[in-house]
């Protein structure tokens, strides 16, 4: 299973990269978990400085935008 977290205080940009990641991973069909961290140190403590940010399985794979669907499923894949 996929453990992917979200890291954002809540704004526009990090609930579309929620909902984009959703969509990719159902695309893909694989068993995913998804974990909103809103916490500013937590979210610093993977050095990530830009919202939204994407992390998979503990590695930060995109931070300070927001990408395609098919950039997204070639990070989580």
């Amino acid at each position: 299973m996929k453990k992917l977290l979200i890291l954002g205080v809540g704004c526009p940009k990090c609930k579309k990269l929620t909902e984009l990641v959703e969509q990719a991973a159902k695309s893909l069909g694989i068993e995913y978990e998804i974990e909103k961290v809103t916490d500013i140190k937590r979210i610093t403590s993977f050095g990530v400085m830009m919202t939204p940010a994407l992390v998979v399985d503990g590695e930060v794979k995109i931070s300070g935008k927001i990408p395609s669907i098919e950039e997204i499923k070639k990070l989580i894949a």
